[in-house]
């Protein structure tokens, strides 16, 4: 069968690698010149079950009026015209409460399990290398009610299968001994030994390349204008490049364009509750004497997470709904800066931090759309928020499945 995906970042290369192995013909189009140079460039690299918490879950709305108004805010809404984002907000609201962030958790610990065991043998498989570490998250608080909190949550995630293990303040010193410093800040944490982090523009750049080894075909600097629908399927997808234009034809298309994937199907009359969540970065160059990080971190209060790439320390979160801006936000920017220097004071880097944002797609359960979608030859595989990363690799397995006319390996939600 011959599958065009939509989208060259960590989920869709994933999804190239599967569909490949499963013996389709496939091919990717991408509008940047490489694999993974958009959300997946510089997101926070933990492949994190651990996280599998929504948002949209009852300490929520209290928690984002409180936080109205900060330009610094964890969790920031700007107050502007935007229907599709008053039509997400409301469904959002709608998943807040305590049975439905349940059935949430459990559909994004399913899946973020089996992703987290595909990766490990797509690694064994290939001995692909992206700055992986496997030393477990380890997710820290300094305030006593966001403490309490996390021990409800983690009793919920042990229901499920994510073993995450509460301890004190000297526990979670002793496994990140970076800490020592921030000791009297710390109320105490929780410690997932099974999560693990690494670059995921690096895996998804270097999967692209055994994708090709696989004879799948890679379309950079080609933007994706429309869909064609006809006779009750899609028909074609309309591309451009600096050159032409043309129409690519498939037997399936796999739409994972991430945030713009609702914008490709809005004119067949498709509306898709995914809305851009846009999260910041901060890449710190280490000194060889910083006392840094070893072991993926949370700091849950602020919604940052911090993460060891080799010589590297990525500082990554927060959340700014702001439509399709991907402007950089100094105030912003500063908070991740200033938030590790209080954990961190001995980090010593060695150069300026470089600082990116990228637009999360993100869904109001925060579970993702994978599988079939309204017409028999459309696949997505979008809406993964901040769990792109953790749920890449599984979303592309079972993906390859249903485009192969089989049933996955586990229960996915229905789109």
């Amino acid at each position: 069968m011959k599958v065009l995906i939509l989208g060259a970042g960590v989920i869709g290369v994933s999804s190239a690698w599967y569909l490949a192995q499963a013996g389709h013909q496939v091919t990717v189009v991408d509008r940047r010149s490489a694999a993974g140079l958009e959300t997946s460039f510089a997101n926070g690299g933990q492949i994190s079950v651990s996280h599998a918490e929504p948002w949209s879950n009852p300490h929520a709305p209290l928690r984002a009026l409180c936080w109205m108004g900060r330009e610094d805010a964890p969790l920031l809404f700007r107050l502007r015209w935007d229907t599709a984002l008053f039509d997400w907000a409301l469904r959002f609201l709608r998943e807040c409460t305590p049975a439905r962030t349940r059935a949430n958790v459990r559909d994004i610990v399913t899946l973020a399990l089996y992703s987290r065991a595909a990766l490990q043998a797509l690694r064994a498989e290939t001995a692909i290398e992206y700055d992986q570490l496997q030393r477990g998250i380890l997710h820290v608080y300094t305030e006593h009610r966001e403490f309490a909190a996390a021990v409800e949550a983690a009793n919920v995630l042990r229901e499920f299968g994510c073993d995450r293990r509460v301890v004190d303040a000297d526990a979670c010193v002793a496994i990140e001994p970076a800490l020592q410093a921030a000791r009297h800040l710390l109320v105490g944490g929780d410690y997932t030994a099974a999560d693990e982090s690494g670059d995921a523009q690096c895996f998804t750049r270097k999967l692209a390349e055994f994708c090709g080894a696989r004879g799948v075909a890679f379309r950079y600097d080609t933007t994706v204008a429309r869909l064609i629908k006809a006779g009750g399927s899609i028909a074609g997808a309309w591309v451009k490049t600096a050159a032409e234009s043309e129409l690519l034809s498939a037997d399936a298309y796999v739409i994972a364009l991430g945030s713009y994937t609702p914008l490709l199907l809005r004119p067949l009359g498709f509306n898709l509750p995914v809305y851009p969540a846009k999260g910041y970065s901060a890449t710190v160059p280490l000194a060889r004497d910083s006392v840094a990080p070893s072991v993926a971190m949370t700091d849950d209060g602020h919604k940052l997470v911090f993460s060891r790439l080799g010589h590297r320390l990525r500082i990554a979160g927060t959340a700014e709904f702001n439509g399709y801006n991907t402007e950089l936000n100094a105030v912003r920017c500063r908070a991740l800066v200033q938030r590790t220097e209080q954990l961190f004071p001995d980090l010593r880097p060695a150069g300026e931090p470089e600082f990116w944002c990228g637009l999360r797609p993100s869904t109001p359960s925060n579970v993702p759309f994978v599988g079939r979608f309204r017409l028999p030859n459309l696949y997505l595989n979008t809406g993964h928020g901040t769990l792109g990363w953790t749920m890449a690799c599984g979303s592309g397995k079972a993906l390859a499945d249903i485009v192969s006319g089989r049933a996955p390996e586990i229960e996915l939600r229905a789109i």
